[in-house]
């Protein structure tokens, strides 16, 4: 869906976003708090997930636990959570930043990175390993690509396997997800949730369907 003109002249003039070269959020601290604004209902309202469920002994995010976690979730509330959107083809990646924000904050921190127009958002989790040393100490960078599909999955995931490959190695992550929305409603739910290990140029993607 696309936002009348009048929206985006609007928030234009509000210097929330830019147009050129091409939409996007105009700077790091608007990419922080427009998702907080956006997802703050669905984060009050997701129940029964703790943090402490996703950290291993060792202080790290388990996130084969956590984005499994996730793909159950999407699939049991995205229809109740996607009503709460105007623009439905933004929910899905809204619904997982209000996921991942529920289990990550007061702990670590996750940057946005909005490929507008491209249908993907970047994300970095960045987590504490040292609970005393705190953002100050070793850091556990995970990178997550969120992405629509649309068209053949063999396309779409190659397309997806680059950027995440490309975005984890230019932050040095310590491991990689690209995360696929299926928002075809003809396709069966067991048929949207999956999951792949692969490799870009040496780099492992871990690949979920959703």
């Amino acid at each position: 869906m696309r936002a009348p003109l009048q929206d985006i002249e609007y928030v234009e003039d509000l210097g929330l976003i830019t147009t050129r070269p091409s939409i996007r959020i105009s700077n790091r601290i608007y990419q922080e708090i427009i998702p907080r604004e956006l997802t703050l209902g669905i984060q009050i309202g997701i129940a029964n997930q703790e943090q402490a469920w996703y950290v291993t002994p060792e202080r790290r995010l388990d996130m084969q636990k956590l984005l499994a976690a996730f793909q159950q979730f999407y699939r049991e509330n995205s229809d109740i959570w996607e009503d709460a959107f105007l623009y439905k083809e933004s929910a899905p990646q809204l619904i997982m930043q209000a996921f991942l924000q529920r289990i990550v904050n007061g702990g670590g921190r996750i940057n946005r990175e909005y490929g507008i127009g491209r249908r993907r958002t970047d994300l970095l989790i960045e987590w504490p390993i040292d609970e005393e040393q705190g953002m100050h100490g070793p850091l556990q960078r995970v990178v997550i690509e969120l992405k629509l599909r649309r068209g053949a999955l063999k396309a779409v995931m190659a397309r997806g396997l680059e950027q995440t490959a490309d975005y984890a190695r230019r932050l040095g992550a310590d491991e990689s997800h690209l995360v696929l929305f299926d928002r075809d409603p003809k396709r069966s739910w067991d048929k949207k949730i999956w999951r792949r290990e692969e490799r870009f140029g040496g780099t492992p993607v871990t690949v979920w369907g959703a």
